[in-house]
C-alpha cells in the first residue's frame, strides 16, 4: 500500500517542506502524546478546503502512514491516482453497509496504518457527526486519536486518545465535548454542540 507517507526519497522530503510550510504559515502541532499504530485518527472542525493539506502536512510531520476515507467523486479520472497516492480510501455514500468492517480489516491487516476520518464528513455546517468512525476503532479494537484544526490559534491539537467501551451514544457525546469552543478556519461553520 504504496502512499504519499510511505513513498521512498519523497516522503522525507515532503516532511521537510510539510515541516517548512506550516511554519511559514504560522500553523504549530501541539502534541502531548500519540497511541501507538494502529488507530483511528478524527479531525475537526472540518470547515474549509484548507483543512486537508494542513492534516495532510501534519500527518506527513509527525511520520504516520495515513489512510483517509473520502466521497467517491473525489477519485474520479483523471485525478483518482493522484487521490489514492494521497491516501484515498473512496467511499460510496449511498453503499455504506460494508465500510466498518472493511475499514477494521484493513487496520487489523496493517498494524502500522492510521485512518483518518472527518466527523462531520463535508467542511458546510452540519447538524450532527457521523458516528462511523467510533463504530470503526471499536470492530478493529483500536483507539481514537482526537485532533483539533483550531482555526483561532492557528494549531493542530491533539487533545488525547478514547479507547471505545462499547456505549456509542453516551462516548461520542463525551469526545464531543472535548471539542466544544474550537472553532474552524470558517468559524460560522463549526458544527455546534448540543448541551
Amino acid at each position: 500500500m504504496s502512499s504519499v507517507f510511505t513513498t521512498p526519497v519523497l516522503a522525507p522530503i515532503l516532511r521537510s517542506l510539510a515541516r517548512v510550510g506550516l511554519r511559514a504559515t504560522g500553523w504549530k502541532i501541539l502534541v502531548a502524546d500519540l497511541p501507538r499504530p494502529p488507530f483511528v485518527f478524527i479531525g475537526a472542525p472540518h470547515t474549509s478546503n484548507w483543512d486537508f493539506p494542513l492534516l495532510l502536512a501534519a500527518i506527513l510531520v509527525l511520520r504516520l502512514d495515513a489512510r483517509w476515507l473520502g466521497k467517491d467523486t473525489l477519485f474520479r479520472a483523471p485525478f483518482g491516482g493522484f487521490m489514492r497516492w494521497l491516501g484515498g480510501i473512496p467511499v460510496d455514500r449511498s453503499q455504506p453497509q460494508n465500510l466498518v468492517a472493511s475499514t477494521a480489516r484493513l487496520l487489523q491487516q496493517h498494524p502500522d496504518l492510521v485512518i483518518c476520518i472527518p466527523p462531520e464528513g463535508t467542511r458546510r455546517r452540519v447538524e450532527r457527526w457521523r458516528t462511523g468512525f467510533y463504530y470503526i476503532a471499536a470492530a478493529a479494537g483500536v483507539p481514537i486519536q482526537m485532533t483539533v484544526i483550531d482555526g483561532e490559534a492557528r494549531c493542530i491539537r491533539m487533545l488525547g486518545t478514547w479507547h471505545p467501551r462499547g456505549d456509542a451514544d453516551r462516548e461520542i457525546r463525551e469526545i464531543q465535548r472535548l471539542y466544544r469552543g474550537f472553532r474552524g478556519l470558517i468559524p460560522e461553520n463549526t458544527y455546534e454542540f448540543p448541551e
